[in-house]
């Protein structure tokens, strides 16, 4: 079980996270451990990641969260800057330096990929991916996890679950309040679709368009060939299931696999993160469009992700955009926020211009690819594993 714990600084951090703790503050990471507990099955190693929004914070944010883990009850690895560079030493050493940049500690998907290539070089057949903004409730929770991963199931491999997430109510719907630029920007109707379709019905485990980046079960024969793409600042979770489908892989949602949800607010403003957005739909629709014939591969197409994401990946997404940023900029106005309104209005702009990708995004995620899967070939050697590991267990 690993799971990437945020943080930052006083000073505007070097990478943007929904919501980072504060350096003087305890955040949430503590209550997630404690709440371990509750677990009736703890066969598992705990691996906690150190995660500044800054380089220049780094040492700070490392030495915070071992203070947070040395007063928690249960036995926690910490992996921080300091052993990564560790790892990136060994791979200099023997003669791989090309590899370093697959494994860093700063953007959502190379902390995911730390998620996973960590459990690889502990000799882990699965990676169970947590978010420190949670807590477990049910005792039965690992045990639901580890029951259909690795198996065969009508014929298909189970090679990831996703879970859910419950909110602070108890129950699985998003709820946000409805503004009227969402009329056009749909997500969390959208959202909440999907999520009466699978998680509110029977089969219990069925595959999925969709996944919790904080409540994710992944089989080695799966983290071992595909990673989460770097390329991606959000929404890097329903981008790697995209990634896992195109290489053939299967990804299930089991609807008794949950976890309870308690974020702290977002500190970013609405144009911000519908930015985020806007960035990570165009590029995931671009990769399904740029996709090619290839002996060994799946082509997937929108609609295999509706109602969500897939209705954000087809040829109206520009329209949506226009629509619903022209409404929040009238908002913005309406609040007399004059920045917030004009840069509701560049996020149109955003999207025909830089938010379009300049390159094959689906043959560098086959280059992506090809070095990830050489990268763990080449660390599952046991005298390399071995000196990981012992980087990792110290």
């Amino acid at each position: 079980m690993v799971i990437p714990s945020y943080w930052s600084g006083e000073k505007k951090g070097d990478v943007i996270y929904d919501h980072p703790t504060p350096l003087d503050s305890e955040g949430t990471l503590l209550r997630a451990i404690e709440s371990i507990d509750v677990l009736s099955d703890k066969d598992f190693k705990l691996v906690i990641l150190a995660v500044a929004d800054a380089a220049a914070i780094e040492q700070q944010v490392e030495n915070k969260v071992a203070s947070i883990i040395e007063s928690a009850s249960a036995e926690v690895l910490l992996f921080g800057p300091s052993k990564l560079k560790q790892i990136h030493e060994l791979l200099i050493s023997t003669g791989k330096k090309a590899y370093t940049d697959l494994l860093k500690l700063s953007g959502y998907s190379n902390v995911r990929n730390m998620c996973i290539f960590i459990p690889h070089i502990l000799g882990s057949e699965v990676a169970v991916l947590i978010d420190d903004d949670e807590v477990f409730e049910d005792p039965e929770y690992m045990h639901k996890a580890k029951e259909f991963i690795g198996k065969n199931i009508a014929g298909h491999e189970v090679n990831a679950v996703a879970g859910y997430y419950l909110q602070p109510d108890g129950d699985y719907h998003v709820k946000k309040t409805v503004r009227p630029w969402m009329r056009y920007w749909d997500q969390y109707d959208r959202m909440n679709e999907a999520f009466d379709k699978l998680i509110g019905s029977d089969p219990r485990l069925k595959e999925t368009p969709f996944v919790f980046g904080g409540n994710m079960v992944i089989h080695r024969d799966l983290f071992t060939v595909v990673p989460f793409d770097p390329e991606v600042t959000r929404g890097e979770d329903i981008d790697f299931l995209i990634n896992a489908k195109m290489f053939g892989f299967h990804f299930f949602l089991d609807n008794q696999l949950s976890i309870k949800h308690l974020p702290p607010s977002k500190a970013y403003p609405i144009w911000t993160q519908l930015r985020e957005d806007i960035h990570r739909f165009i590029y995931e629709r671009a990769k399904i469009e740029h996709q090619k014939a290839i002996v060994g591969m799946t082509r997937v197409y929108p609609e295999d992700f509706d109602p969500y994401p897939g209705c954000f990946l087809k040829p109206d997404l520009e329209t949506k955009i226009e629509d619903s940023s022209k409404l929040l900029s009238d908002e913005y106005l309406a609040q007399d926020d004059k920045r917030g309104s004009e840069e509701a209005l560049n996020n149109i702009i955003i999207a025909k211009t830089e938010a379009v990708p300049k390159y094959d995004l689906f043959q560098r995620l086959c280059e992506l690819q090809k070095r990830w899967h050489e990268l763990m070939r080449f660390t599952s050697q046991e005298e390399i594993r071995s000196q990981m590991r012992d980087i990792v267990l110290v």
